[in-house]
């Protein structure tokens, strides 16, 4: 059963759950022992699931968990923090996982992983959980400090984290360097410093990552910092499969490496790839010989064209026409049509240049009206001109060869007088 913690001003991004113990579970996680408290165990509810084996799984700060039997048949439930046996003394963890699916877990390990058998002592005291968070508050001024003395000592390494055993008798120190780096001297100063035995463990640049935290491109935390546990090595491989972009600055996580999420549907993109025709077999028909160009993978469709590096008369087909295509050419058959289909009437486009006149645009030429009121010998000058007679003009001259205007004025227009100057 799950509570939720209702005085939390935010909800959305402070919800907090209560598990039956006293460790308390946030957004982020476990806030006493680990943020990836992710192990779910779909057994729980099946009676006598705990009892089928003493194998009980133990988390501890951020990515390290190991397994312990439990001895003393102690009645442990998901949530419990126990103290369990250390080298030396005890540390102190909470419980992730009981009963069967402990055994799945186990197989999925080498023996060497595991190392030696260790017991689970008891459950924690309040004596050993104020211990432990003493311990605990010591972490972070440590590394500081570690980082200064390393520095100070030439090493070409970088301490990513510290922690401190339950009891507090053992800090394990967590580095990342490129090369093999001699930090017997650095052992002897931190020994001094902080009156503990120390413990390094070089780690990679995943291994960082899910330890320091963050947020990822697609804006969740990041699966190293959550719930993933064990890290599979990503290869470009996984990038060619996806017909993903191969640049560096999309493909690569703040870890400076290849995404892990690359490897999520790298296997569904695998077995589709299966199914599509080889790239290097070309097809033939009874125009042209077409080579591969590319393909969607997922939807089973492949692109061809008539031009082997560049895009010229691109066929899509999907990938059991192609497989046909191949099968005809090795019988020694061409077909007529790279897609056996018929071919579909070409929609018809609709313009709308086709609703008005082209010409709608240009200058409209005005043309003369023609005078209704002619007289009849104008009449039958006119009709002298169209029988091929030479046409004699509107604007005569009159008997003092001036010009006479009287025939181009309309209807009930006055006409001037005659000028009387010579």
């Amino acid at each position: 059963m799950t509570e939720y913690d209702s005085e939390r001003t935010n909800p959305s991004l402070e919800l907090e759950w209560k598990c039956g113990t006293d460790c308390h579970f946030s957004a982020r996680g476990c806030g006493k022992s680990d943020r990836q408290f992710n192990t779910y165990d779909y057994l729980a509810s099946v009676p006598g699931n705990e009892h089928t084996t003493d194998w009980v799984e133990v988390q501890f700060k951020n990515t390290r968990k190991g397994y312990y039997r439990n001895d003393n048949r102690l009645k442990l439930k998901k949530g419990d923090m126990v103290s369990v046996e250390a080298s030396p003394g005890h540390d102190v963890g909470v419980v992730t996982l009981t009963g069967q699916l402990v055994l799945l877990q186990l197989a999925k390990i080498s023996p060497k992983e595991t190392g030696e058998i260790k017991r689970v002592y008891r459950i924690a005291r309040e004596t050993d959980l104020a211990k432990y968070e003493e311990a605990k508050s010591r972490e972070h001024d440590t590394m500081i400090r570690s980082r200064k003395i390393a520095k100070d000592m030439g090493l070409d390494m970088k301490i990513g984290d510290v922690e401190y055993q339950g009891d507090g008798a053992k800090a394990i120190f967590y580095y990342i360097a490129d090369q093999r780096v001699d930090f017997r001297q650095l052992i002897k100063v931190l020994a001094e410093e902080f009156r503990v035995r120390i413990e390094m463990r070089q780690i990679g640049a995943r291994q960082e990552a899910g330890r320091i935290g963050g947020i990822g491109p697609c804006g969740r935390e990041l699966c190293c910092a959550t719930w993933m546990k064990n890290f599979k090595s990503v290869g470009t491989a996984a990038v060619r499969y996806q017909d993903i972009s191969p640049n560096p600055q999309k493909l690569a996580g703040q870890c400076a490496k290849l995404k892990c999420c690359l490897n999520y549907e790298v296997d569904a993109y695998m077995e589709a790839f299966r199914q599509l025709p080889a790239r290097e077999v070309s097809l033939e028909t009874a125009d042209s010989t077409y080579y591969y160009f590319k393909a969607d993978i997922l939807s089973g469709k492949v692109t061809y064209s008539t031009d082997r590096r560049l895009a010229a008369n691109l066929a899509v087909i999907t990938a059991e026409r192609a497989k046909e295509v191949i099968r005809l050419n090795r019988q020694g058959e061409k077909p007529a049509l790279l897609d056996d289909r018929a071919p579909l009437e070409a929609p018809k486009r609709f313009d709308l240049a086709e609703q008005d006149d082209l010409t709608r645009f240009d200058k409209v030429k005005r043309k003369k009206k023609k005078n209704k009121h002619k007289k009849p010998a104008d009449m039958a000058a006119a009709t002298g001109s169209a029988a091929g007679e030479p046409r004699q003009g509107r604007s005569r001259r009159n008997a003092k060869g001036q010009h006479d205007k009287r025939d181009d004025k309309p209807s009930g227009a006055a006409v001037p007088p005659a000028s009387s100057e010579q």
